[in-house]
């Protein structure tokens, strides 16, 4: 009994422990999840309120903080564009048509009239599509949120913004009403071209409010926020309509239209309503780039409307474009010319005409100005010029044959020689061997110290095969110095803007200064004009007469990675370049044939309706030039010394003055 009772005493405790012990274990299972829990809800509140002490001013909201829109004149005061970012007119979510705030809540945040700030099952489902995507195809931020990010903070993706757009969602919320949040969420939000908000947006595409936007036009507005930049309509009509239909679809899933009305709309898509300034503005795109990335330089940050005269003429430009049209057709594509450029500028700098490629909007590399290439024989004058300051004159003779200089020997165009030549038809023809033979009769440094003079300092090898153009330079510089030429040897600075006011007509800035100083002799020049006509009337430049006195020089580099013509009447510099942007060759372009041809083109039609005058500047005949030559050798020893460069007497504390630079 004793033994039996023990037994049963003994088994009735290790139950009891079995059962004690599970306990133990499942309660202190559940202390340490509490522990965790409160920890991890202390963690976040600390990141909350760590986020929270830096929250950035809710001021913003009530004042939209605007980019200035800029409007361009041409240099007679006429329109040409207006670009940079456009607002519309304030409008309220309750007086649109009922049609566009649905297209954006269909598509947006569907469940806006009924969460909080922050969509749970938005955000759920944006987190397993996703997940099972392998990469981000999704988002879940709501109106709210993204209301937020666009007033109040950046666009980086950081666990700092997500949290503090969390934040401000939730005061949104608590501070607005639904309607209120849409009504600001549709005024702020970037749709593309430049447009803030639903009202901006509906003038750039449709040329109407957003109150009279249909409901395809509906459709492609709210579609646009997906991605404004790439969807813009300007861009891509094709898919900003394909996008429009998905939104369309949303509405019909949302309950706010019928398949009935989403295929007629679609039936009918929405379609550009564009007027001419938008069209001027394609046109002139690489001008007013040109122009505003210089606009700090003057105004510092603005956020004031600007009206900006230009130097620009419309109606050259115009000109311009339609002469490059000629690097767009299957003969330019057989040559291989796959980029080109076009500069006109008056002999003071001023430019009139800007085309930086064949299609802005495929390439907003401006070829004119950014692109740096070896002229070729287009620095040739610059050669010339020196050696006409050295002492030669037109008229004196040389051996054009084959020639080595410190064992390099170059060669003629097609390895064809003159023999006795003038120095006039050396350049007119444009030997290689006279100008390495002039280069090295003058002096390397001495032919470095006029192209510095000449704006055209960097990058000039002191090797032989400077002569020949062996440096780079830009269009824009290039162009510049043959404005020297035909002003009688004055410096110019290019430069593009001669005022600006503010949108109540305050004037901000006025172009002063009285340019470049004298950076040749006008005799030197005089002779160099001659020369050069010839160069036109008879040499390598035969392609590009225009019926009227005129001068200028081809280029060809080597293996035809680039031709040039430049040249210049009294009233007009002009320069172009053709080439590819990856430096491959053409097939057998040169600067005589399909560059001086659109020079010659673009000339006829920018003299139109314009008297012929004599090279040099208007109404001045060029003096004679001085008999002896001392004054040539100390104007060249002053030039190569570095004592006379082009600024003289400009104003340097003038940001007009360093435009060019």
């Amino acid at each position: 009994m004793n033994k039996t009772a023990a037994a049963g005493s003994g088994g009735g405790n290790k139950k009891k422990t079995s059962k004690s012990s599970g306990r133990g274990w499942f309660a202190t299972l559940l202390y340490w999840l509490i522990v965790m829990a409160v920890w991890g809800l202390i963690a976040v509140m600390g990141v909350i309120v760590w986020y929270a002490y830096d929250l950035p001013s809710v001021d913003k909201l009530s004042a939209i903080q605007r980019k200035p829109s800029l409007t361009l004149l041409d240099y007679k005061g006429r329109h040409i564009a207006r670009f940079g970012d456009v607002y519309g007119e304030p409008v309220q979510a309750g007086q649109l048509p009922r049609h566009l705030p649905q297209a954006v809540v269909a598509t947006e945040d569907r469940r806006f009239y009924s969460h909080f700030g922050v969509d749970p099952i938005g955000l759920t489902r944006a987190m397993v599509t996703n997940l099972f995507a392998g990469r981000i195809v999704q988002g879940g931020s709501t109106i709210s949120q993204q209301l937020a990010k666009n007033v109040f903070l950046t666009h980086q993706r950081t666990l700092k913004r997500k949290v503090q757009e969390f934040l401000l969602a939730l005061w949104l919320e608590a501070n607005f009403s639904k309607d209120q949040i849409l009504t600001l969420y549709l005024n702020r939000v970037y749709l593309g071209a430049g447009a803030y908000g639903v009202d901006a947006a509906a003038r750039r595409y449709f040329s109407k409010p957003a109150a009279k936007v249909n409901l395809a036009e509906a459709a492609m507005l709210a579609g646009l926020l997906k991605a404004p930049s790439r969807l813009a309509p300007t861009r891509n009509l094709k898919a900003a309509r394909k996008r429009a239909a998905v939104v369309l679809n949303n509405m019909v899933a949302a309950g706010y239209i019928d398949e009935a009305a989403a295929k007629g709309a679609k039936t009918k898509p929405a379609g550009l309503r564009r007027g001419r300034a938008g069209a001027s503005a394609q046109s002139a795109r690489y001008f007013a780039d040109w122009v505003m990335d210089r606009l700090p330089d003057y105004l510092g940050p603005t956020e004031r409307n600007l009206v900006i005269k230009t130097t620009l003429d419309r109606d050259i430009q115009a000109r311009a474009e339609t002469a490059m049209l000629r690097i767009a057709g299957d003969a330019a594509r057989k040559r291989k010319i796959g980029q080109g450029a076009l500069l006109a500028m008056a002999s003071n700098g001023a430019v009139r005409a800007m085309v930086g490629g064949k299609d802005y909007g495929k390439s907003q590399y401006n070829r004119a100005t950014q692109a740096r290439r070896q002229p070729g024989s287009a620095f040739k004058p610059v050669v010339f010029l020196a050696g006409l300051e050295a002492g030669i004159r037109p008229d004196t003779k040389f051996m054009d044959k084959p020639i080595t200089v410190d064992g390099w020997s170059p060669k003629n165009y097609a390895g064809k020689y003159r023999g006795r030549i003038s120095y006039t038809d050396a350049l007119a023809y444009s030997s290689n061997s006279v100008a390495v033979q002039v280069q090295e009769k003058v002096g390397r440094e001495d032919v470095a110290a006029t192209a510095r003079r000449l704006g055209l300092g960097s990058a000039n090898p002191r090797h032989p095969s400077m002569a020949l153009g062996a440096g780079e330079t830009s269009l824009l510089r290039l162009t510049a110095a043959y404005a020297a030429f035909a002003n009688q040897g004055h410096a110019v600075l290019p430069h593009g803007i001669l005022e600006v006011r503010d949108g109540k007509g305050n004037s901000l800035y006025r172009r002063s200064g009285s340019g470049g100083g004298e950076v040749a002799r006008p005799w030197h020049i005089a002779e160099l004009n001659q020369m050069l006509a010839r160069t036109i009337r008879e040499g390598t430049g035969r392609n590009a007469r225009i019926g009227r006195p005129a001068a200028g020089k081809t280029g060809t580099s080597q293996d035809y990675r680039d031709a040039w013509f430049l040249g210049y009447t009294s009233q007009l510099v002009a320069g172009v370049w053709l080439g590819n942007d990856d430096g491959s060759p053409m097939a057998r372009v040169t600067g005589g044939g399909a560059p001086a041809r659109l020079w010659r083109d673009f000339m006829k039609a920018a003299h139109r309706g314009q008297p012929a005058m004599a090279l040099g500047r208007p109404g001045r005949k060029p003096p004679s030039r001085p008999s002896g030559n001392l004054l040539d050798r100390l104007w060249r020893s002053l030039g190569s010394s570095g004592d006379v460069q082009p600024g003289e007497g400009r104003d340097l504390n003038d940001p007009a003055n360093r435009e060019g630079q």
